[in-house]
C-alpha cells in the first residue's frame, strides 16, 4: 500500500501508556480500511484520522476517550466510539506535538482483554467470582497457586498459579462471625477462648505447608493469628463436624476456633499436592466488610483505569500452633 508510510514506534512510555503512532500521507479510503483492519485485527487499540485529503496519525492508547480529552492539546478532538473495546481520535497532529504533550498521570493497565479464572463448572458466588477474577487479571498471586475460602458459603476453592480450579469443597469456618482477630489471640489457650472471639479473619495471606504441635501436616495461613487450613477435626463427637461438613446451610459450618476445616480428601488430593514444593496466597472472604476495602481489588468488567497491585514482600510461615 503505497500511499501508507509508516513511521517508527514513538515510546511513551512516561507519557501515553501503550502508544503507536503511525503516519499515513493522504486519509484515502483504502488507508482507513487498512487501519480498521488492524483495529479489528486487535493490532491497534486506537485510531487517530485526520479530515479528508489531510495528513493522519494512527494513535494506539489505553486511555479512554474521556481521558484523551481532558489532555491539551486533545481537548478538541472529534472522538468516536466504535465499541467499548476500541475508539477512533480525529487528529493531524504530528509525531513531534504528540511527543510534547503532558497526560493526566494514570497506571499503565490493560483494559482490551482482563483475564478471568476459570472456575471450570462450579456454581460460585459473585464474591468468590469478582475476587478471582481481580487475582487472575491484577497478577495479585504473583504467579503462586491460591485459594479463595468464601466464608458466607462456607466453601474453599483451590486454583493454580493460573487461576485455573484445582478443586473445591466445604469446609468448618469459625463459630462467630467476624473480620478481625483479636491481638494475641495465637497465644491463648484453647479454652481461654470465648465464642465470640473464635473468627476466621478475613484477609490476604502468604500460606505454606508445614506441621502442628501434633506434628501433623497443615497449610498454615496466619501464623500470628494461629490460623490454618488442615483436615477436618473429629476429637469433640458432641461438635459434629462431619455432619455439618455435608449440611448444605452455610451457618451449620460455623463451629472451629477460627482455623478452615476442609474433608480428608480434599486435603489429601487437592491441598497438599498443590502446595507441596512452594508457598501460595490465601485470600479469606469477609463476614461484614466490603471485599473492596479488604484487598484493594477492582471489577475487571469495569472499562475505567486500573490500579496495578503494588509489589508486596511475601515471606514463608513455618511455624506451628495449637488453633484447630
Amino acid at each position: 500500500m503505497k500511499e501508507i508510510e509508516k513511521n517508527k514506534v514513538v515510546n511513551f512510555a512516561e507519557t501515553l501508556p501503550s502508544v503507536t503512532v503511525i503516519k499515513a500521507k493522504q486519509s484515502t479510503a483504502k488507508a482507513r480500511m487498512f487501519f480498521l483492519g488492524l483495529i479489528l485485527c486487535g493490532s491497534v487499540t486506537g485510531l487517530a484520522i485526520a479530515a479528508e485529503n489531510a495528513p493522519f496519525f494512527v494513535v494506539a492508547s489505553d486511555l479512554p476517550p474521556t481521558k484523551l480529552k481532558q489532555i491539551t492539546p486533545f481537548k478538541a478532538l472529534n472522538v468516536s466510539i466504535i465499541s467499548p473495546k476500541f475508539f477512533v481520535v480525529a487528529s493531524d497532529l504530528s509525531p513531534t506535538k504528540l511527543k510534547q504533550i503532558t497526560p493526566v498521570k494514570t497506571p499503565i493497565v490493560s483494559i482490551i482483554n482482563p483475564k478471568r479464572a476459570n472456575f471450570k463448572q462450579e456454581i460460585v458466588s459473585e464474591a468468590s467470582k469478582y475476587l478471582a477474577d481481580w487475582v487472575v487479571d491484577s497478577n495479585d498471586n504473583q504467579h503462586l497457586p491460591f485459594v479463595i475460602i468464601d466464608k458466607k458459603a462456607a466453601r474453599v476453592f483451590v486454583f493454580n498459579a493460573e487461576g485455573k480450579l484445582i478443586g473445591s469443597a466445604p469446609a468448618l469456618l469459625g463459630l462467630a462471625l467476624g473480620d478481625y482477630a483479636i491481638p494475641g489471640i495465637g497465644n491463648m489457650s484453647l479454652a481461654n477462648i470465648k465464642p465470640e472471639q473464635r473468627t476466621t479473619p478475613a484477609g490476604r495471606f502468604v500460606a505454606t505447608l508445614g506441621r502442628n504441635l501434633l506434628g501433623k501436616e497443615v497449610l498454615w495461613v496466619d501464623y500470628p493469628g494461629a490460623i490454618s487450613l488442615h483436615r477436618v477435626i473429629t476429637s469433640s463427637l458432641k461438635e459434629r463436624r462431619l455432619q455439618r461438613l455435608e449440611s448444605t446451610n452455610p451457618l451449620e459450618r460455623r463451629i472451629s476456633y477460627g482455623c478452615i476445616n476442609v474433608p480428608v480428601k480434599f486435603y489429601d488430593r487437592v491441598v497438599s499436592p498443590t502446595f507441596t514444593g512452594t508457598y501460595g496466597i490465601v485470600y479469606v472472604l469477609p463476614d461484614t466488610r466490603l471485599v473492596q476495602k479488604v484487598f484493594g481489588s477492582y471489577d475487571v468488567e469495569d472499562p475505567s483505569p486500573k490500579k496495578t497491585p503494588i509489589g508486596r514482600k511475601d515471606v514463608q510461615v513455618k511455624h506451628p500452633s495449637q488453633r484447630r
